[in-house]
């Protein structure tokens, strides 16, 4: 029977969370909002919308316009991503072992594109649940959701690996194990208690467990 390993793409493959919070904070600043760079990393996870109304609260109607500056500034890095210590050699070892690998992201368009050719795995890569692809990102489960769908595998069969407790709360949600990943900046004690069973380091601390992870209690 197959088994589905979901991961989120942005801090957890590939090491882009930090560009987020910079190039968000200069498009708050730039329409006037000071929003500290703390607040901002706190909330990357989130869709645009979600993120902005997270950060600004309600009464607001500068959203696309916002939206549009972040995506202008970050797509200034799209040549430079780097992928997390072997995010791409952990994917093709899970497919290898027979895993279907679907990615669960907030990401689109070029911007995914961008993220996929940083990480070198794309014969690994199942499928992709993209922005695009949802009507509410997360912490709504149907990111997982979709992903779990794309893999034709029920929630018991398969694992979320992500860096936020955004991820953590939407794996949870979708009735998944959750592993938590701290190379998004985010504390362990938040994704735990957000979720996540187990938490390593990144990709490569992932890769190197792999064989006491949860990803080795799910039976071929």
């Amino acid at each position: 029977m197959d088994r589905a390993a979901v991961f989120d793409v942005d801090g957890t493959l590939a090491d882009t969370n930090h560009l987020h919070v910079v190039t968000w904070w200069e498009a708050f600043r730039q329409a006037g909002h000071d929003v500290p760079m703390h607040a901002v990393h706190r909330a990357v996870g989130l869709g645009s919308t979600d993120l902005i109304a997270h950060l600004l609260g309600d009464g607001r109607d500068e959203d696309a316009a916002l939206s549009a500056a972040h995506k202008a500034l970050y797509g200034q890095y799209f040549d430079r991503l780097h992928a997390l210590p072997k995010a791409g050699e952990l994917l093709r070892r899970l497919h290898g072992d027979g895993w279907r690998v679907v990615l669960a992201t907030s990401a689109s368009g070029a911007e995914l594109g961008a993220l996929r050719r940083a990480i070198d795995a794309d014969e690994a890569i199942a499928g992709t649940a993209s922005a695009e692809d949802v009507a509410e990102g997360k912490p709504a489960p149907e990111p997982v959701e979709r992903a779990l769908e794309l893999a034709g595998v029920p929630a018991s069969r398969a694992v979320f690996v992500g860096d936020t407790v955004w991820d953590m709360r939407a794996g949870a949600g979708a009735g998944v194990r959750c592993v938590g990943l701290l190379c998004g900046g985010i504390p362990r004690a938040d994704l735990e208690e957000a979720g996540a069973g187990e938490v390593y380091d990144d990709p490569a601390d992932l890769l190197d467990r792999l064989s006491d992870s949860p990803l080795a209690r799910i039976p071929k």
